[in-house]
């Protein structure tokens, strides 16, 4: 028996590694298995996006979001967000209204104007009353102002995806 370390490529592959003492080519077949399971059970789960520039919260809430049940998915801005594969995917999206680029509600019209409907829950420092009532009006599911609790965020969400 050999020593091997298995890890998917791309972004998650430091969270994805798998460590087994079976033989390689046993190994990697075992690895495709996790890897079909693992893509099954994410595909069944509804896709939380965050679009967020703080990377402390790009790093925090999708652990969070997977610990409540949901595949998630992490992005700096508006634009790498627009530009991924995810966007269609997404079922739920937890934006900041301030990023540089495009804003947060920029983003919200934006997926309008490409009849995009996903369901927002902004997410702030600012405590700016006219933002929030604006973004509300337009459409999105939540607003929550930093630092928000996990139960409020799980509130927000199931209340964005309708969900009791």
């Amino acid at each position: 028996m050999r020593n091997i370390t298995v890890a998917s490529s791309g972004e998650d592959s430091a969270v994805n590694q798998y460590q087994s003492t079976m033989d390689a080519t046993h190994g990697l077949v075992h690895s495709c298995v996790m890897k079909l399971r693992q893509e099954r059970s994410a595909t069944e789960r509804p896709l939380v996006s965050v679009v967020d520039d703080d990377e402390s919260v790009r790093e925090s809430l999708p652990d969070l979001l997977t610990e409540f049940g949901f595949a998630a998915r992490a992005f700096s801005s508006a634009k790498e967000f627009l530009s991924s594969d995810w966007a269609d995917q997404t079922r739920c999206l937890i934006l900041d209204i301030a990023m540089p680029g495009m804003s947060g509600p920029e983003l919200q019209q934006e997926l309008k104007l490409r009849r995009r409907e996903i369901p927002i829950v902004f997410i702030t420092a600012q405590r700016d009353e006219t933002i929030r009532a604006r973004v509300l009006k337009q459409g999105a599911a939540g607003f929550l102002l930093k630092p928000f609790s996990d139960t409020a965020l799980l509130a927000a969400i199931k209340t964005a995806l309708q969900v009791t």
